[in-house]
């Protein structure tokens, strides 16, 4: 029992420490910029000039803007807009290609946090934007080419809060500030329960048992047994978590900045179980089309990790 209590509240603090003093605060400036630039019309100029060359991808105007969202907000941004895309009318075509990037990109909830830990947030953006756009393309090229094309009166518009003033601005500020506190918050409970059965797995030499069975076959794929921790906190409790364990193995050096940003492509992206299921949350149309969305994201986030691979 005093194994237990001494890993939960272990697994809290670091949980807490990682939430309010690394992803609040830089949640918050970004969230305030991105809200700014909203507001100020600087956002949908900047789609709109996007969008003609990104047509030939499978990405409309409002895909764009998604796009803009993971990068830059979290990886839960992007469901207000699919949500949209789909009342709009937007067709499954198009809702499969801007899904199929969004599960490609590297979401900004633990990209930016990351930069702390040295990962290279330039070079992680680059392979992001070029992953993303190989996902759409896949999928409405070629997974998705069977769905409808077929679209309502699709309004493009995007609806923004003003910042009119120096209260209007302020306005946006808090409301962003707000926002991003939301964010810090509700990872707790995930960061908690995922660094407690991490511990749990430690303590009961789980983990060490199968780096030992796993290492001669990742020897195989010159892939570091060091990766296997953080790979299986990702894909089965997201990217959060797996940033509350990078973190860990960062300040215990057990892995390295180039590890790190050499696993970044497929680590860093909101392909995984929770991810997922919030993600097709976003409608019922949206939930449809989640199978060749998911295999043009694979393909994005193949490149992205030969990519990241390659560059180290």
């Amino acid at each position: 029992m005093e194994m237990i209590i001494d890993i939960i509240l272990k697994a809290g603090r670091a949980a807490v420490e990682l939430s309010l003093f690394v992803l609040l605060p830089v949640m918050v400036v970004m969230l305030c910029l991105m809200r700014l630039l909203e507001a100020r019309g600087i956002l949908d100029t900047l789609v709109g000039r996007l969008t003609p060359a990104l047509k030939p991808f499978g990405l409309n105007g409002m895909g764009v803007f998604a796009a803009l969202q993971i990068n830059f907000v979290s990886f839960a941004a992007p469901i207000a807009t699919l949500s949209m895309m789909e009342q709009r009318g937007t067709s499954d075509r198009h809702l499969a290609a801007t899904l199929a990037m969004i599960f490609a990109m590297a979401q900004a909830n633990a990209a930016f946090p990351m930069m702390t830990m040295g990962l290279q947030l330039g070079t992680t953006l680059a392979f992001s934007l070029l992953g993303g756009l190989a996902a759409a393309a896949a999928t409405y090229h070629i997974f998705g080419r069977h769905l409808s094309a077929a679209e309502e009166n699709v309004d493009e518009s995007l609806q923004h809060p003003s910042a009119a003033g120096a209260k209007g601005v302020l306005d946006t500020i808090n409301l962003a500030g707000a926002e991003a506190f939301r964010i810090a918050i509700g990872a707790i409970p995930m960061l908690v329960l995922s660094l407690v059965v991490v511990g749990a797995l430690k303590r009961l030499g789980v983990i060490d048992l199968l780096t030992q069975w796993l290492t001669p076959l990742l020897a195989l794929a010159a892939i570091e047994p060091a990766l296997i921790l953080p790979s299986l906190t990702k894909y089965l409790a997201g990217g959060t978590a797996m940033m509350g364990v990078m973190d860990e193995m960062r300040r215990g050096d057990q892995i390295s900045v180039e590890l790190l940003n050499a696993s970044a492509g497929f680590l860093i992206n909101p392909f995984d179980l929770p991810g997922v299921a919030f993600l097709i949350s976003a409608g019922r149309r949206v939930g449809a089309v989640w199978k060749p969305a998911a295999l043009g994201g694979c393909v994005g986030i193949v490149l992205r990790t030969a990519g990241h691979a390659f560059c180290g």
